[in-house]
């Protein structure tokens, strides 16, 4: 059986999303970024010492939450999840790729300074610094889904749940009004409502 080390509440949430998804057999391992992920079992399967880890039921491990996931729909995903042509399987990589480079580091100096760190050692400026930095991106994404519901226009897929599982945290924790980006609000609205999504929730 597919095992993903980590637990719901950080990373692992992505690729827990995914195979919720798939509707795959899976197991969870619980397995914390503090203590756990230092510990040298794990260490043998992920030399960086974080989560998540997928071990998969043939023995292939893959580490990084969005490399997880595009592994996952290539395996399990086709005529779904993941694209049917050449062109869209590129752009699905682009899009996860992106999420990380672009959106991730602004949008975790907000959750940093808004939810995570304690409220002491809180920087209301780069909180702010970070917001500013999600302009372009989040003005990008709104202008990739005019005239469609999905990044790649056929429908939910793997593109659209990486960037949604990286950006789903800035208007809760981080309190970012995406209200100025509306295609952009509306689309990850409704991929954060996806039952699948719903079901990792509920193992927090």
């Amino acid at each position: 059986m597919i095992k993903l080390y980590g637990i719901p509440a950080s990373r692992a949430s992505r690729s827990l999303w995914m195979l919720e998804e798939l509707g795959v057999p899976y197991e969870n391992v619980p397995t914390n970024f503090i203590g756990d992920a230092q510990k040298p079992d794990y260490l043998k399967l992920n030399p960086n010492g974080k989560i998540p880890t997928l071990v998969d039921d043939d023995g292939t491990v893959i580490w990084e939450s969005l490399a997880i996931n595009l592994y996952l729909a290539m395996k399990y995903g086709k005529g779904g999840l993941w694209p049917a042509s050449q062109a869209d399987q590129g752009r699905a990589i682009q899009w996860s790729l992106w999420a990380m480079t672009t959106v991730e580091s602004p949008l975790m100096l907000v959750l940093m300074n808004r939810a995570f760190l304690p409220e002491a050692q809180r920087d209301a400026a780069k909180a702010e610094e970070g917001v500013r930095g999600l302009e372009k991106p989040l003005g990008v994404l709104d202008g990739a889904l005019a005239g469609r519901d999905s990044l790649l226009g056929g429908g939910f897929s793997v593109a659209d749940l990486n960037v949604a599982s990286v950006l789903s945290w800035a208007p809760t924790l981080g309190k970012v009004d995406l209200s100025s980006w509306p295609r952009a609000k509306a689309w990850l609205e409704a991929a954060t409502k996806r039952p699948a999504l719903g079901r990792v929730f509920k193992k927090r």
